[in-house]
């Protein structure tokens, strides 16, 4: 079965960090770019970052940048988001995509729908 899975989520103090995991099966994610989408209650789809599989170009929003790293192990088919001094704005359900052969300034445009796999989400809540 073709799928992304995200898992990694859950309930953290402002300050703290989580990890983020995205595994695909069923599909190698050489020559993906693969992104991590949120959504908060009530707001629209916002992009978090990006890695694109073949180079290793990472790319990153404003609002994250110095606090989350994101990375790549091919060998496990798994992407992940290393989430660190999380605040309360941070708290939302993220997801992640693979785009075949995008380059991830395309995949991050707010109006780019042409991901080829998304998986359904894991719920970060950043509180006290």
């Amino acid at each position: 079965q073709v799928q992304l899975v995200e898992s990694g989520g859950g309930l953290v103090q402002p300050g703290g960090s989580l990890r983020l995991s995205c595994v695909a099966s069923g599909f190698t994610l050489d020559y993906y770019a693969i992104a991590w989408f949120r959504q908060a209650p009530g707001k629209e789809r916002e992009a978090v970052s990006c890695i694109s599989t073949g180079d290793l170009d990472t790319y990153y929003e404003d609002s994250v940048k110095g606090r989350f790293t994101i990375s790549g192990d091919n060998a496990k088919n798994t992407v992940y988001l290393q989430m660190n001094s999380l605040k309360t704005e941070d708290t939302a359900v993220y997801s992640c995509t693979a785009s075949y052969g995008r380059p991830c300034t395309v995949v991050l445009r707010p109006d780019y729908y042409g991901m080829d796999y998304w998986g359904k989400g894991t719920l970060v809540t950043v509180s006290s």
